[in-house]
């Protein structure tokens, strides 16, 4: 499966001690971040271009990675956001008519270390045993005590979506030669709060007849509302949201001084707890895949979902402020998706919008843009 790949050594490091050796493909570098594991069959291109994983680096439980190739439409936003890629077999020979390059190429265009040829299964059961790992992993020839040299040294961040949001205000018009049936009409005009927004989210509300006017973190919310929106929307992103005390700030005054339909999704739904008066706690190893079930308490459904993220909102903390528990994982149980009682407001923790993963959960775009037709009728 393997025929140009350059023959180099490829070392992972962990905080523990643990040393795994394989051959090194992408970028020839070293790079230090969070060891994470994600479980989906598909869909590497999405994942490395998400930009939640920043700072991080993925392990892949899937044997073969890639063997579709990379492809000039999957993108979720303009770059690989990870730190690095650890599989067990890579595949430089991809058949897929859409793919313009070999992931070997890719990373090394986009300046990103790679390592297979190691025990992925091992990795993944480390980490569920101890957790997420701080994590060294290199393609250029360092000493095991280098790498626990930089180990030692590194401090992990959690301020990502600072780095990762749009740096400037952005206009998206709807899509209107691909909107959903049911979606004709005036556009909703709905403010986007970005945190690392994926690619997919903005295309989903955008056929849905959404104008977007996307914001820079820490945008004051007196701002935001000067435009009257019809709907705030709460991004995904990096890191940990106790961190994001501008954007905690800014959302609770955007809940105090309107009554706008407000969506949340991942960090958005963390922030948004938050901002509300609750907390968020670290998960042992985190929610990362194409294939996490969770449960509706208001269809009485259970739905397969797309996941990312290493925090979760305590379900104590938030029933007390005003907030209704929707959604809950049918894995471990926790907090996936709520709503205010009173207030046009909800979110949840998983991704509606896939890209990669199931598209079950898509109506949830439907629920938001029914609340923003109804605020509107009832102006």
């Amino acid at each position: 499966m393997i025929n140009t790949i350059e023959k180099t050594e490829g070392l992972i490091y962990l905080e523990d001690g643990t040393v795994l050796k394989g051959r090194g493909f992408g970028f020839k570098g070293t790079a230090v971040g969070e060891l994470v594991f994600n479980t989906a069959m598909t869909g590497y291109q999405e994942i490395l271009t998400d930009p939640s994983y920043k700072g991080q680096i993925i392990n892949m439980t899937y044997p073969l990675i890639g063997n579709y190739g990379i492809s000039e439409i999957d993108n979720e936003s303009e770059k690989i956001h990870a730190f690095g890629l650890v599989v067990k077999d890579l595949c430089d020979t991809p058949s897929n008519s859409n793919s313009v390059m070999t992931i070997d190429k890719w990373l090394r265009d986009m300046e990103v270390p790679g390592v297979y040829g190691v025990d992925t299964r091992q990795i993944t059961k480390k980490i569920r045993s101890k957790g997420t790992v701080k994590c060294v992993i290199s393609t250029e020839g360092i000493s095991i005590s280098e790498a626990a040299g930089i180990c030692d040294k590194a401090q992990l961040r959690g301020d990502w979506m600072k780095e990762v949001a749009v740096k400037e205000k952005t206009v998206l018009e709807p899509l209107a030669d691909q909107l959903l049936p049911g979606s004709e009409g005036e556009p909703f005009d709905v403010a986007v709060i970005d945190f690392g927004v994926k690619g997919n989210i903005l295309t989903c509300l955008r056929r849905r007849n959404c104008r977007l006017t996307v914001y820079p973190y820490g945008t004051p919310a007196a701002n935001i509302l000067a435009s009257d929106p019809d709907g705030i929307f709460l991004t995904n992103g990096p890191g940990d949201p106790e961190e994001a005390v501008e954007a905690i700030e800014e959302v609770r005054n955007l809940i105090r001084l309107s009554e706008i339909p407000m969506f949340g999704i991942c960090m958005g739904h963390q922030i948004l707890a938050i901002a509300l008066g609750g907390k968020t706690y670290k998960l042992k190893y985190g929610h990362r895949g194409g294939n996490h079930g969770v449960f509706d308490k208001n269809t009485k459904r259970s739905y397969i979902t797309s996941q990312n993220h290493g925090y979760a909102v305590q379900y104590e903390s938030i029933i007390l402020k005003g907030m209704e528990i929707t959604h809950l994982n049918l894995n471990d149980g926790t907090v996936e998706g709520m709503e205010h009682r009173d207030l046009p407001i909800f979110s949840v923790q998983f991704h509606p919008e896939a890209s990669p993963g199931p598209n079950d959960t898509g109506y949830l775009f439907d629920k938001f843009t029914g609340m923003m037709k109804e605020d509107r009728e009832n102006a």
